[in-house]
């Protein structure tokens, strides 16, 4: 039997192994210049492969009706796909979650071992193969027609596997062509939802997000809430991250898929709140003494502000007013540290700091005097260390140094 298989993914790939097996004529049409783009940049370039819990697991971890999948997932399981690699030479490995990756920690080595048991059973592979159309006759499949290499060609089969895949990365191939494909030949497509994808947010907490950009967070804790009905849709424990749109990581990836059955109304009024707990392990009483003691090893030494431009998204400078916001805090913190000196990056910060206007290029190398509640602390503008080639950065190592020479004395005793 010939069987075509539309899409070069790992669904297709296994697809294509599966019929190989069973001795048919295989050929994958794959309109990218190579099999398996998004796999290459799954969990990290480590590719996580499946979880290593029980079947039964699965479906009860599927959001909506998992047991829908229950024939299919007992019909190919976790193991199957971990024999597979096995066979090809790839061993795995269990990590934090029960998530399994391939011991080399590459994603490419799990690519070439589906590679490899391609070639072994001759299946055909052709990359560069635009499809535009499923051919049938009489209502039966028997063949498909492509482009490949700005021709149009047409090849014959007695059954077509649809594998493309939905419309998460165009970049990789999916841009959702299996969708027009399916609509053709008569398949009724539902409403496209997203899953398994970022969060975004909008208003005060995109500001936060953005300032928080690049920021990864390991070992936390995550709820996603329906304030409308106090309601938990979905918690977890693990990695995040906080980029210029939201939130993204494997806990907010797996979460989004819990929120397909709400309305886009819904979410855009935020009714639907993110709750993150930077530290599940402890409670408020043993957090407190935590930064208090952490407190307590920093005393006394160099405060350096982080009221600086660490919140901003680009290069370009941000209002005084965004800055006067954190003023309060920093006082706060500065009162618990106790520092013997504050150091100031920039004109911005140091102005606002010391609420008076201040040129580094004239004030460095001079100190300053900051009250706070009856307290003075001694300040020194020195150069934002970003921008203008190396000599910012050049003039703030300077400044620095010579700060801890001439104030020796003074961080020290």
């Amino acid at each position: 039997m010939k069987v075509v298989i539309i899409g070069g993914g790992p669904a297709g790939m296994l697809s294509a192994i599966s019929a190989g097996t069973n001795k048919n004529d295989v050929t994958i049409l794959e309109k990218m210049n190579m099999l398996g783009r998004k796999l290459l940049i799954t969990g990290k370039g480590r590719c996580n492969i499946t979880s290593s819990i029980p079947i039964d697991e699965f479906i009860k971890n599927v959001p909506g009706n998992g047991k829908f999948l229950y024939s299919c997932l007992n019909n190919f399981t976790n193991e199957d796909i971990l024999n597979i690699l096995k066979e090809e030479g790839l061993q795995t490995k269990v990590e934090r979650g029960n998530r399994v990756f391939p011991i080399t920690d590459k994603s490419q080595d799990v690519l070439q071992a589906l590679l490899n048991r391609l070639k072994k059973l001759k299946v055909k592979i052709e990359v560069g193969a635009n499809v535009k159309e499923i051919l049938t006759e009489q209502d039966i499949v028997n063949g498909v027609k492509y482009i490949q290499g700005g021709k149009e060609k047409v090849i014959k089969a007695d059954k077509v596997i649809l594998a493309t895949g939905g419309k998460s990365y165009s970049a990789t191939g999916s841009t959702g062509d299996g969708y027009e494909l399916a609509k053709k030949v008569g398949h009724t497509v539902t409403e496209i939802k997203p899953s398994l994808v970022p969060i975004s947010t909008k208003g005060k907490d995109l500001e936060i997000c953005r300032r928080m950009q690049g920021l990864s967070l390991k070992n936390v804790a995550i709820k996603i809430k329906d304030a409308k009905n106090n309601k938990i849709i979905y918690e977890d424990f693990g990695e995040m991250i906080f980029t210029h749109f939201g939130v993204s990581g494997p806990v907010i990836l797996s979460g989004s898929a819990h929120l397909l059955r709400y309305k886009k109304e819904d979410i855009r009024q935020g009714n639907i709140k993110l709750i993150i707990d930077l530290k599940p392990a402890l409670d408020i009483q043993k957090l407190d003494d935590r930064i208090l003691r952490d407190f307590s090893l920093e005393k006394n030494k160099i405060f350096i502000t982080n009221l600086g431009k660490c919140t901003q998204v680009d290069a370009r400078p941000l209002p005084d007013k965004v800055f006067k916001e954190y003023l309060s805090l920093i006082e706060k913190e500065i009162e618990l540290v106790n520092p013997k000196i504050i150091i100031l990056f920039g004109n911005q910060v140091s102005s606002i700091f010391l609420d008076e206007k201040i040129s580094v290029s004239t004030s460095r190398k001079k100190k300053y005097i900051k009250e706070i509640n009856n307290k003075k602390y001694s300040c020194f503008p020195v150069y934002y260390p970003i921008g203008n080639g190396r000599f910012n950065i050049d003039k703030s190592i300077e400044d620095i140094l010579w700060i801890k020479e001439v104030y020796f004395n003074e961080i020290h005793n």
